[in-house]
């Protein structure tokens, strides 16, 4: 505390000599003697200390995409500045940003030293940011905040100024400037949302640049080139227009791309719309035959069926208006991941109907095991220890080039760390009696391990392939091959397989391996490949080519993160499952009852069967007649949708007696009509809509949906960027029959939803914001950046050195407000004795 006028203590005998010599005053009683020594010391202004001396200066700083590349040269420049003008009573603080705010501590970026920003970049999230960092101040000193951006924030500042202001904080800002001018951009991409099947429509990219003249403009459906045109750009804007059609069910992406030679700015170069064919509920069929007879059963029983043998072009898109989808013995490595992930949304919550039917290609022998498909299927794939009759000898090849030494996003680990876990999960499904062999390979193989029998070895095989590094270099893929090989053959065992790992982009040294594969094969052994990368890959001709000739299967993935699944999936396809090649009598059982009205007169016998488990909780309406009593045919409820398994093939290779079955089209189409579920009761609706980056969902209902709805409530369930992570949206009851929910979507990747009410499910999706609002740079939020500054106190800081020199919130705080309402209450308390004479009347009535 200090006394800003303490000169007025100087009054204080003058005025006690007055009471003395002026009894009338009656200083001497208590309250008006407290009363004058108040008001004194109200006249001295006493004043406390509010904040310490020194500031704290806060700095944000833009780490999104947008901002990143265009701050990153000045920021060692900038705080350094800061540091240097600072006093010694100031203190420095970073915040990074993008899409989340991460506080860098105390500690200036310094080169290879500083911390780095490891967050997602996709979106400028400038308000939250500032949000997190006034609830990081110490409130015993005075802040200000320091603002480094492009200005291109994604989210509006609206209540920013104001919290500011509450807690007396100015907002500083400093812009990095885009030096020159010359961007072009997709300003906006025009396509209907819904069209109906053959239905002719217009799409419409509207182009915006800071020069007049010609550019080139691509459209694309789902990434396959439709045109490309030369457009003219005439007082800064140019249009292209583009008729076209929908002849298949389902959804596309429609995408406008731009390309000029002299565009400074590529990240709006983009934007993309998905459309809808809106037509009635169907069944997706994805097939191992090009003449399937489960098709044309199918068709005959009334349904609509889209057939699809080009499985490796499957899309989320595919699942729009499909009610169930049916896996006849297609194998796991020709669908696409992204496919095989979005299936659980599409059952769980939009409740879709999902089967699985056997061959030499489904089930573990297909590479299920692991997938996401695995968890959503009423029975486990990997063959029982017990049950297994063929000893396997697997040789594990293992790229360690110098690109396994990269990091992969999002676990932070090495792509060379990801395949030893692989190797490792591949030794752990293998059973003792296998024997392994493993070799690590750059420009010479390596041997881990000669051919060994798993069973005494395990422990130590899988510690030391968890501790293989990269060693630079490339990969020689012969070299790799012929080591594995020359151990390999040594194992007189029913089953040899190889795994050859590498990199699509960087494998060599093809050498001689025609001859060396037709070597491998003439004696029963087989090759898979794991090829880190994508089919456009520069070498990944060479990596089918591998599998083709070893009579194994490609694998193709540009996410290290999904190598351990892969090699678990090809070594349970290999060593762990099989196929039951023989004629094997079959079983009904009263679980049929639960998917059909009445009962069916099963067919005696199959011709082969995939041997699988009933997992807990699961039905089964068919079992094997043999040792294993196995389900033929399983199912369950998943959320709120249903899946089935059939064990046995209904086409191609060991179906013939299936297909001479009375019952056959009977069958498929109970089984098939209780995959789709029950249909909806009428009365209820839902509408989407998507504004900018808002979505708004609105759900209406009838009477006859009151009571249901008030016991059950309606969820919505989102799920985004391909992934499986659902999302619950709150509603909004607006009125009696209607809810209403909204979010706001940060960048352009899909949206799938649906509204479910109990097993009930309305789908939509997917959709997508148009173009990306992190490369849109609305003016509007340049603008709400600065009046938020002024509103605070703040300003655009050209010289950051003198942001230290800028007028700080008062360090003292005056006491007068306090004390002088403890005076007034003196005053009335004194006023209050005189009249009453209390206390002292108190004590004589108390007498």
């Amino acid at each position: 505390m200090r006394l800003a006028s303490p000169e007025w203590f100087l009054l204080l005998p003058a005025l006690l000599a007055v009471g003395w010599f002026w009894p009338r005053l009656q200083l001497h009683r208590p309250l008006r003697a407290l009363a004058l020594l108040l008001l004194v010391f109200l006249a001295t202004q006493p004043q406390t200390r509010r904040f310490s001396d020194g500031l704290d200066l806060w700095v944000l700083v833009d780490q999104s995409d947008s901002a990143r590349e265009l701050l990153a040269p000045k920021l060692p420049e900038w705080e350094t500045l800061l540091t240097r003008s600072k006093a010694a009573d100031d203190r420095l603080r970073f915040i990074d940003f993008a899409t989340e705010a991460v506080p860098r501590g105390a500690q200036i970026r310094s080169g290879a030293d500083g911390q780095k920003y490891a967050g997602p970049t996709h979106s400028t999230r400038l308000n939250s940011a500032t949000l997190l960092t006034l609830s990081q101040l110490d409130p015993n000193r005075a802040s200000r905040l320091l603002v480094l951006t492009d200005g291109a924030s994604t989210e509006p500042l609206d209540g920013l100024a104001d919290r500011l202001i509450a807690q007396d904080v100015p907002l500083d800002y400093r812009l990095a400037v885009r030096e020159g001018a010359g961007d072009w951009r997709i300003a906006d991409l025009i396509v209907p949302r819904r069209v109906q099947l053959q239905q002719a429509f217009l799409i419409e990219a509207v182009i915006m640049g800071d020069r007049d003249g010609p550019i080139t403009v691509e459209i694309l459906r789902d990434d396959q080139t439709l045109a490309t045109q030369q457009i003219d750009i005439l007082d800064g804007i140019g249009r292209l227009r583009l008729s076209t059609r929908l002849t298949q069910p389902g959804a596309a992406r429609y995408t406008a791309r731009l390309q000029h030679p002299q565009d400074t700015l590529t990240g709006n170069n983009t934007a993309s719309q998905w459309v809808e064919v809106q037509s009635g509920p169907r069944i997706l069929l994805f097939t191992n035959y090009e003449s399937d007879p489960l098709a044309t059963a199918l068709a005959a029983q009334g349904f609509t069926v889209e057939t699809r043998t080009d499985t490796a072009q499957a899309t989320i898109g595919d699942l729009t208006g499909t009610k169930v989808v049916l896996l006849n013995n297609v194998p796991a490595y020709r669908l696409p991941t992204p496919f095989l992930r979005a299936l659980d949304f599409f059952v769980n919550q939009q409740g879709g109907g999902l089967a699985m039917i056997g061959g030499k290609y489904a089930f573990a022998s297909g590479g299920y095991f692991g997938s996401p498909v695995e968890p959503l299927l009423p029975v486990s794939m990997e063959l029982k220890q017990e049950h297994r009759k063929l000893v396997t000898a697997l040789a594990i090849v293992m790229d360690r080039s110098g690109s396994m030494a990269a990091t992969v996003p999002g676990s932070g680990r090495q792509k060379m760390e990801l395949a030893n876990e692989g190797a490792g999960r591949a030794i752990q499904l293998l059973g003792d009696s296998d024997f392994i062999t493993v070799s690590v390979v750059d420009s010479e193989a390596h041997p881990i391990s000669p051919l060994v029998a798993v069973g005494p070895n395990r422990g130590q095989l899988e510690d030391v392939v968890r501790r293989q590094q990269s060693a630079g270099g490339g990969i020689f893929v012969y070299n790799g091959l012929k080591a594995a090989w020359d151990e390999l053959k040594k194992a007189n065992v029913g089953q040899r397989h190889i795994i050859l790992f590498s990199d699509a982009a960087d494998s060599e040294q093809p050498d001689d391996y025609v001859n060396l594969l037709a070597e491998m094969t003439a004696q029963k052994a087989t090759v898979s490949v794991i090829g880190l990368g994508t089919e456009s890959d520069p070498d990944a001709d060479f990596l089918k080519d591998i599998a083709k000739r070893g009579n194994g299967r490609i694998f193709f993935n540009q996410d290290a993160n999904e190598l351990p699944a892969l090699f678990a999936q090809e070594t349970v396809a290999v060593a762990r499952s099989t196929f039951i090649e023989e004629p094997v009598p079959v079983k009904g059982t009263p679980g049929w009852l639960e998917m059909a009205a009445g009962t069916l007169d099963w067919l005696p016998q199959v011709d082969g069967y995939n041997l699988s488990y009933l997992r807990p909780g699961a039905s089964q309406a068919l079992i094997s007649g043999d040792d294993y009593a196995a389900p033929m045919l399983a199912f369950w409820q998943r959320g709120a949708g249903r899946t089935a398994t059939l064990s046995f093939p209904l086409g191609g290779d060991f179906s013939a007696k299936t297909r001479a079955w009375p019952g056959y089209g009977g069958f498929v189409r109970s089984l098939t009509r209780w995959l789709m579920g029950e249909s909806i009761p009428p009365g209820l609706g839902l509408r989407t809509t998507l504004d900018g980056t808002r979505l708004k969902a609105d759900l209406f209902y009838d009477d006859t949906w009151t009571q249901k709805i008030a016991e059950q409530g309606p969820q919505l369930l989102l799920t985004t960027n391909e992934d499986t992570t659902t999302h619950t949206i709150p509603w909004l009851k607006l009125a009696p029959g209607h809810f209403q929910a909204s979010l706001d979507l940060e960048d352009a990747t899909l949206v799938r939803g649906a509204v479910r009410i109990g097993n009930n499910a309305l789908p939509f999706g997917p959709l997508n914001i148009i173009t990306n609002p992190e490369w849109t740079f609305d003016r509007t939020r340049l603008t709400d950046l600065a009046t938020t500054a002024a509103r605070s106190g703040g300003s655009e800081r050209l010289d950051l050195s003198d942001i230290w020199r800028a007028p700080r919130p008062p360090a003292w705080s005056p006491l007068t407000r306090p004390l002088l309402i403890t005076f007034l209450l003196i005053l009335l308390l004194e006023a209050y004795q005189t009249r009453t004479g209390w206390p002292q009347s108190t004590r004589h009535r108390s007498a």
